[in-house]
């Protein structure tokens, strides 16, 4: 007896697919007005894979071809694959280290020739499998801290690389994970512990140093006073407030400003330091202020140019974004995008020519349909029957939440630019593939909820 052809609609969220579908043909639409010029024909340049609307045309067919492969192959071949396709990607990540490609700054690329791969895109999908292999194990009893341990390991591991392959942008998505680790049952106090140390960090750049001694000083003084009954009982609370106090000097005075002297390179400080509206940062390292004045005057914002506290990229961009008004100036009437007055416009600062273009009521659309992408994985993540499904469902919301959020917030100059793309709509092969792929397991596994998988 013939065994029937596995069919690909049946308990398929087609919701979803006609949201994704929608994303991606509205990138298509921006990175076409952008490269087009009148007179260009558009057939010819459409097939003739050298525009880059052109190839991300091609991209969207071969991410389709991957999307329907995805839907027809079983379940459990990627609970079965999880732990060898992630020790796959972080070896991936590792070749780079050897033959990658360097590309803005940071050796993080692998070329293939009609594309250039960047493996800890890539590895997101097999972090994410990982993950939620790892947390549907039976025995699993996230409370314990060992366990916590082990799984941030796992999510963090191939952030570190990229940290060392100078692409700090690409690490910082992966905090997306601890979406799932508090859906999961970790503690809130760690959520605490993050928020204050992000406070800590932007305080001690926004403040000065001394400043922000003395104000520490104070609070913790401050503190041991009003528990002061509590400390005839215990002690060790003294105690406590001194390590916290000690740690919090520790960020402001020497984590903050290594991060500024040795770590970041100078573009990425001045992307920081302009969002807080800052040109006049003390660095102890001549060589390294002087390098950073260089890049100040090389993005146009020193303070002999007259524009104070705003890049170059994130200027133009607010000018794009500011000049489409409510209606947008129409498809194909940009002057800033079409103009390549905004750096980047097809890749971190697509969402330029939305604003542009599309204006207000467009820009907003487009945040909508994220909004409904991202509140329709959580219900289908609510309503699976297996750990490792609802694990990976969080996974794959959390960074596309962190992508989405980062990427506008940059764009509108309300974040630094971290050089990540906006799902979906940016130009890039390796970027398409991969939420693709990412998007496509969770409506797979979704399609097979009724199973228990581990």
């Amino acid at each position: 007896m013939n065994q029937r052809a596995p069919d690909i609609a049946k308990g398929t969220d087609w919701l979803l697919i006609w949201i994704y579908l929608a994303l991606c043909v509205i990138g298509l639409i921006c990175i076409f007005s952008v490269e087009y010029r009148t007179g260009d024909n558009i057939m010819q340049g459409l097939l003739g894979f050298k525009k880059e609307y052109s190839k991300q045309f091609f991209f969207l067919g071969a991410s389709i071809v991957v999307a329907i492969f995805i839907l027809i192959t079983d379940s459990k071949f990627f609970t079965a694959t999880a732990n060898l396709s992630y020790l796959f990607g972080v070896f991936l990540i590792l070749v780079t280290f050897v033959v990658g490609k360097e590309v803005g700054g940071s050796k993080s690329w692998i070329p293939l020739g009609f594309m250039n791969l960047q493996p800890v895109e890539v590895c997101k999908i097999f972090t994410s499998l990982a993950v939620a292999k790892y947390m549907s194990r039976p025995e699993m009893n996230f409370s314990k801290p060992r366990a916590q341990i082990i799984a941030a390991a796992i999510a963090f591991a191939p952030a570190v690389l990229s940290v060392l392959q100078k692409e700090p942008g690409a690490a910082l998505v992966y905090f997306s994970f601890a979406i799932a680790f508090f859906r999961e049952g970790l503690p809130g106090v760690y959520l605490t512990v993050f928020l204050s140390l992000i406070l800590l960090i932007i305080a001690s750049i926004v403040v000065k140093q001394n400043t922000l001694f003395v104000i520490l000083t104070i609070l913790a003084i401050g503190f041991v006073y009003l528990v002061r009954k509590k400390i005839k009982r215990n002690p060790r609370i003294v105690v406590t407030t001194i390590l916290i106090w000690g740690l919090c000097v520790g960020v402001q005075m020497f984590l903050v400003p290594a991060l500024f002297e040795k770590i970041l390179k100078s573009h990425q400080v001045v992307r920081i330091l302009s969002t807080f509206g800052i040109d006049d940062y003390k660095f102890k390292n001549k060589e390294r202020a002087a390098e950073i004045q260089r890049e100040y005057a090389k993005q146009g914002t020193a303070r002999d140019k007259g524009v104070k506290g705003e890049s170059y990229n994130v200027k133009q961009s607010k000018i794009a974004i500011g000049s489409g008004g409510f209606w947008g100036k129409g498809f194909l009437q940009g002057t800033q995008t079409s103009g390549d007055f905004v750096p980047a416009q097809n890749t971190d600062f697509i969402f330029s020519t939305v604003g542009e273009s599309f204006g207000f009521w467009g820009s907003v659309l487009v945040l909508l349909l994220y909004f409904g992408l991202m509140l329709r994985i959580v219900f289908l993540a609510e309503r699976q029957r297996s750990t490792f499904s609802r694990v990976y469902a969080y996974c794959v919301g959390g960074i596309l939440f962190f992508h989405v959020v980062l990427n506008v917030c940059m764009t509108i100059g309300l974040a630094p630019s971290p050089g990540i793309t906006l799902p979906f709509l940016s130009y890039g092969g390796s970027s398409l593939l991969t939420f693709t792929i990412l998007l496509f397991i969770l409506i797979k596994l979704d399609a097979d909820r009724q199973m228990v998988l581990r």
